[in-house]
């Protein structure tokens, strides 16, 4: 890249940056779910105070009482306690013979299950799905076939920043949104280069507060949009606003720590702000300027409270500046023609739209080889 940048074909300053989703080689029916190891362990929690309460019974018509174990720390080696200790309480007394089989299961079954839990979720680190011929690949939403319907598949969320149509760097996630992908993509821009960029363009599936901050604290200059900013836009031009009492449209007065009602009589106030933390709370005095605004305003039986978080607002008032200016509408219009198409090229043209190898390791060696050949071929054709 440093080579084409010398050559005058791309440049590093500015970076248009999207992601989209590449299937991975693994089996499509060969998955793990976290929310079905969660219901796991708690079905084996639940069965195993089941048993507890038969030893309960037991002993009750025995007229004694068993020391309870520990049902909290679904381990491995707790649960093999709890049901040699059940086991144990229930040696030479006849038994159920439900109550035995599902013993002796659980004896051989249990802690083993357990074990696999426990390095299954070592593998997910934190996801919510991977699959067992490549734990490093999520279950993603792609869309395949000809009508443009979501399925579900393992794969990776490639990141890509380009310039001129160029991959300028890129990045391999592990989870399906953009958002969460922006600060490593990032950090891997500034240890290829030594440097970050000067400005960054994306779209609003970027647009968190966490992405403006870091950013920020990099000396970035962002042109990213946040989730309603195309909202905004429509309804400045339509002159129409489906709830003028929504959480953003009251003024607030920076200085005095108040909200305004954007229909009432001279700007009434809702209230003080609290500065307790950073998302302080509003809260209204009612009445409200009139009494038929209040139902307007919200049908709750007290006050109104209103959070607002300050440096969220501060951060988007600044990227809302950036992205209606002269740079930012040009920045804009270029991204979806300058990293849309590179997505486009690979996928299509290239005909990439499935890893060849298994583990993030060789994945990002692969996708590493398809960005090179990407950038030589569209160098020669310019050349």
């Amino acid at each position: 890249m440093v080579l084409l940048a010398e050559q005058g074909h791309l440049g590093l300053r500015d970076i248009y940056v999207d992601g989209t989703k590449i299937e991975a080689n693994a089996n499509r029916y060969t998955f793990v779910w976290a929310k079905g190891i969660k219901t796991s362990r708690e079905r084996i929690q639940k069965q195993l105070k089941e048993l507890w309460s038969y030893v309960e019974k037991v002993y009750r018509d025995e007229e004694q009482t068993p020391n309870m174990p520990d049902f909290e720390a679904i381990d491995p080696q707790k649960v093999s306690e709890t049901i040699d200790r059940i086991d144990q309480a229930l040696e030479d007394r006849p038994i159920d013979k439900k109550v035995r089989q599902k013993l002796n299961y659980a004896k051989r079954n249990w802690p083993r299950n357990l074990e696999r839990y426990d390095r299954q979720e070592g593998q997910m680190g934190g996801r919510n799905s991977m699959r067992r011929t490549d734990p490093d690949a999520t279950f993603m939403r792609m869309k395949d076939d000809h009508m443009q319907n979501g399925q579900l598949k393992p794969g990776y969320n490639l990141q890509a920043g380009t310039n001129n149509q160029f991959i300028v760097n890129y990045s391999l996630a592990q989870t399906t949104s953009d958002t969460t992908a922006l600060i490593d993509h990032v950090e891997g821009f500034i240890e290829s280069y030594g440097r970050a960029p000067d400005k960054l363009t994306a779209d609003a599936g970027y647009g968190s507060e966490e992405n403006y901050a870091h950013l920020e604290s990099n000396g970035i200059e962002a042109f990213m949009k946040y989730g309603y900013f195309h909202k905004e836009q429509l309804d400045e031009k339509r002159g129409t606003c489906k709830n003028p009492f929504a959480a953003d449209k009251p003024y607030y007065d920076g200085e005095g720590g108040r909200y305004f009602c954007p229909h009432g009589a001279g700007h009434a106030p809702y209230g003080k702000l609290s500065q307790t933390d950073q998302n302080g709370t509003c809260t209204d005095n009612p009445p409200l300027p009139s009494g038929q605004l209040r139902g307007a305003c919200h049908g709750s039986e007290g006050n109104r409270v209103v959070e607002r978080n300050h440096n969220l607002a501060r951060l988007r008032a600044t990227a809302r500046e950036r992205l209606l200016g002269e740079e930012g509408i040009a920045h804009r219009k270029r991204r979806c023609w300058d990293v849309e198409a590179v997505f486009g090229n690979i996928k299509q043209n290239m005909g990439f739209k499935r890893f060849l190898l298994r583990g993030i390791d060789k994945v990002e060696t692969e996708i590493g080889l398809i960005a090179m050949a990407h950038n030589l071929r569209k160098a020669t054709f310019r050349a």
